[in-house]
């Protein structure tokens, strides 16, 4: 039996970004905590094989079609959700990207398209699916920050000014949007294993620097996202607003 205040069953979330990965994860979690899983990409196959996988776990589960950038787009989803699966009560701003490369050279284009959707991105989306919660004075956002919302490293410079933005969006969205009760707060994580990350923990130096720099000692297994998310998607987080819980085997603790 759940212990009431972690009970998300019965809800339905929406995360972005989910057809793989960190947003595939937490939806897989959400949905064998009981939610409703409505997933997010751009990519249609991608969309349908995410589906069919969840399904077949026997989760209940959507797909929605959008470009976190695009607001009509975005516009279009939140009216065919609200008349097709339901009202949104958890929402999750998961889609991100990641282009690596000195910021001496970095290209102009590939600044604009880190911001736009791992930043601007969270607000469009978050400002067409509140309105629903500020009706309804009830209502979660979660925000996927980052180890990268506190500190930088090289090569990621647009990545770290993104998810530090994220961090400071967070806070704000929390002092605007608290007073109907709404909670807004974020998951920080740290390095883990993802399709984003594989190539830097393939890397024998790098694997090793991140080992030996982490307190606990490995990489982080996306699975131990999920207690956070559900933590912050639950009643038990009903007076927590505007923080970041870094989930990073205690990186950010020590120099």
């Amino acid at each position: 039996m759940i212990y009431p205040l972690f009970d998300i069953s019965g809800k339905t979330v929406l995360i972005t970004g989910s057809t793989r990965g960190i947003g595939f994860e937490l939806a897989r979690g959400f949905g064998k905590a009981g939610a409703r899983v409505i997933i997010n990409g751009t990519n249609e196959n991608n969309l349908k094989k995410a589906l069919s996988i969840l399904s077949n776990e026997g989760i209940e589960a959507y797909g929605t079609l959008f470009d976190v950038t695009d607001r009509l787009q975005i516009e279009e989803q939140v009216n065919y959700i609200k008349g097709n699966i339901g009202i949104v009560d958890i929402l999750v701003n998961n889609a991100g990207v990641q282009i690596r490369a000195p910021l001496e050279n970095f290209n102009l284009s590939d600044w604009e398209k880190i911001i736009s959707v791992n930043l601007t991105g969270v607000f469009l989306v978050s400002q067409c699916f509140v309105k629903d919660m500020i009706e309804r004075k009830a209502g979660k956002i979660i925000n996927i920050c980052s180890l990268q919302s506190e500190l930088g490293r090289p090569t990621i410079a647009p990545y770290a000014a993104s998810k530090g933005g994220v961090k400071m969006l967070t806070k704000a969205m929390a002092a605007e949007w608290a007073k109907f009760n709404i909670q807004v707060n974020g998951i920080g994580p740290g390095y883990f294993i993802t399709d984003m990350t594989r190539k830097l923990a393939d890397d024998e130096k790098f694997d090793s620097w991140i080992k030996n720099r982490t307190p606990a000692g490995r990489w982080g297994d996306v699975k131990e996202l999920v207690g956070a998310a559900i933590f912050l998607a639950s009643d038990a987080s009903s007076f927590i607003n505007g923080q970041v819980l870094y989930v990073d085997g205690g990186l950010s603790s020590v120099i």
